[in-house]
């Protein structure tokens, strides 16, 4: 459902927005509406993580190499 919006903007704002939205084959209100919508996902993301799993969030080193651990997990178990 489309419900119309009224914003009270700089008019330079609104010139470089709308030649934007038109180089980019969208229009105006799609772009703002895009952009609204790119926010609040991810407000929600970081809402749905719960305390637990952001307390685990870094244990694990960048460069930790699982199939390495893996195979040697394998080769152990089956030699």
């Amino acid at each position: 459902m489309n419900t119309k919006l009224t914003l009270n903007l700089d008019a330079e704002i609104i010139h470089e927005a709308k030649t934007y939205a038109k180089s980019h084959s969208v229009s105006l209100s799609k772009l703002i509406e895009n952009y609204l919508n790119s926010l609040t996902r991810e407000s929600k993301k970081k809402s749905s993580v719960s305390p637990l799993v952001e307390s685990l969030t870094g244990i694990i080193p960048s460069d930790y190499d699982e199939r390495r651990d893996y195979r040697n997990y394998i080769d152990q178990k089956y030699s």
